[in-house]
């Protein structure tokens, strides 16, 4: 157990970023979310997952749609509330505490801002180690957990809940509702208790984005390397292509940010062209044609100088970036996990092959 107070929200919406793969909304408004709540109400008890009873009411907070509109389209200021006071009334006893859906901009700084405003607790777990587009794409999914009661409210007051058969209905169903409300609403689900969260969440995924975030902010410090050897070492990944933006095609369709980024490669990638195709996130990284990743490994762009991550929203024509692989969560490569979010499920032709084995011979370093 410990407190979450602004510095702390600082390094967490910088990791946070780079884990939300591209997506997972603007970290910088999160941000501001998260640290308004807190300078108004307090730090935010963060519990290790197993502090959490077994049978303790747990429920995820998360912003749905399409990042862009948040950018336009903020909180109202009561969604908090009425989600917590909806899902309480359901099961007729009071949330313990809340926890983040996904790892990424906005939807990892949300949960704080709720958890300050409510005065509730906030588990360090999650359920993607990274942001993925769809509600049914998490790791409880696995486990058999259900995606409703859903719980989702709009900045206008608008509210509603989900009951469902199964989580990709909740999905397809949210998804028009989330439309109708003008592309974003905030929305609570997968209630679960302490057993469930603590079996098949992604435990400690706050102070990871916490620990990445602080060594970003220092990562020309290092003595002993080059900033972008630190930064690799830092994160354990893997470089892609290094390259200015030439290109971006992006379009809002059906509640998702759908596009693809050319780049002209610069340094040693000169007289190449590496590109990444996304959906929200992003989805598969490739130099002349050939495909270096693919989801569910995360792949990230940053800025080459300073090595913040670069969210799909914010690309723009002529940044300089480098793409960076990072290996995802275990649990993600398995059968299950693969039917879920693998490169298939997206339309992109081609099985799943980690990023380790595709960056064999020197393409890409560690």
């Amino acid at each position: 157990m410990r407190k979450i107070g602004i510095q702390e929200i600082e390094d967490i919406a910088l990791g946070a970023a780079l884990l939300g793969a591209g997506g997972g909304g603007d970290p910088y408004i999160g941000k501001l979310v998260a640290i308004s709540a807190v300078q108004a109400c307090g730090p935010v008890t963060l519990l290790d997952p197993e502090e959490v009873p077994d049978d303790a009411l747990l429920v995820p907070i998360a912003m749905m749609g399409a990042p862009t509109v948040l950018m336009e389209k903020a909180t109202g200021g009561d969604e908090y509330r009425v989600l917590y006071e909806t899902v309480s009334a359901f099961f007729g006893r009071p949330v313990f505490a809340f926890m983040p859906m996904e790892a990424g901009g906005v939807n990892s700084m949300l949960p704080i801002a709720a958890a300050a405003r409510l005065g509730l607790p906030l588990v360090d777990c999650d359920g993607m180690g990274r942001a993925f587009p769809e509600l049914q794409m998490v790791t409880f999914t696995i486990g058999g957990a259900s995606a409703t009661p859903m719980a989702l409210v709009d900045e206008k007051g608008n509210s509603t809940i989900f009951r469902t058969v199964t989580n990709k209905w909740t999905e397809e169903l949210a998804r028009a509702v989330t439309m109708a409300c003008g592309g974003s609403v905030s929305i609570s689900l997968y209630p679960m208790d302490g057993k469930m969260m603590k079996s098949y969440g992604v435990h400690g995924i706050i102070t990871r984005s916490e620990t990445l975030g602080s060594a970003i902010r220092r990562v020309k410090e290092a003595a002993d390397q080059t900033p972008e050897e630190a930064f690799l070492s830092i994160t354990g990944g893997f470089r892609l292509f290094r390259g200015k933006i030439g290109d971006v095609r992006r379009e809002v369709r059906g509640g998702f940010n759908f596009g693809k980024v050319v780049l002209e490669g610069i340094g040693e990638y000169r007289g190449k062209t590496g590109a990444v195709e996304f959906q929200n996130e992003n989805l598969t990284a490739s130099v002349e044609g050939e495909l270096l990743a693919t989801t569910p490994d995360l792949i990230c762009l940053v800025d080459t100088e300073t090595f913040i991550p670069v969210p799909t929203d914010a690309l723009k024509y002529g940044k300089r970036v480098m793409v960076v692989g990072l290996p995802c969560f275990p649990l993600w490569r398995t059968p299950e996990g693969l039917a879920l979010v693998g490169p298939r499920y997206f339309g992109v032709d081609t099985d799943y092959i980690p990023l380790e084995e595709r960056c064999k011979g020197g393409r890409a370093n560690v």
